[in-house]
Order: C-alpha cells, then sequence, then structure tokens
C-alpha cells in the first residue's frame, strides 16, 4: 500500500512527518530523508498493531492533481 505523508519543517529545523489516514502516525528526523525513513518504520509498526489487535487498516488516502 501506498501512504500520503504529509513533511513539514519545524521552527528548529526538524522535519515532522504525519499520515493522514493514519491517525497519530507521526514521526520526525534532523533531515527529509531521515524523516521520510522513520515515517515508514512508523507506518509498518502502526499497521502491525492494527493486524495485532484485528483492527481494519485504514485505507490510503487518493488525490488529485489540478494545475493551473
Amino acid at each position: 500500500m501506498k501512504y500520503r505523508v504529509i513533511i513539514q519543517q519545524d521552527e528548529d529545523g526538524i522535519f515532522v512527518a504525519e499520515v493522514p489516514s493514519l491517525p497519530g502516525c507521526i514521526s520526525q528526523g534532523r533531515t527529509r530523508r531521515e524523516a521520510v525513513a522513520n515515517i515508514q518504520e512508523a507506518i509498518q509498526a502502526y499497521i502491525e498493531s492494527l493486524r495485532k489487535h484485528n483492527e481494519p487498516i485504514p485505507p490510503p488516502i487518493t488525490e488529485e492533481f489540478v494545475e493551473l
């Protein structure tokens, strides 16, 4: 599955990654690359926890980009 990840740099320069489809699934890193690697691990752990507790796995959010 592919999940949309939003990455923003905070006021301290830390990159914060969040997955809108998975509430509370947030990670961070000193670099954008580190934040992406960390959120991949967080997504895996999140989904493993859902499976362990027999909870449904939320589907990824689909989106379209419109160019103006």
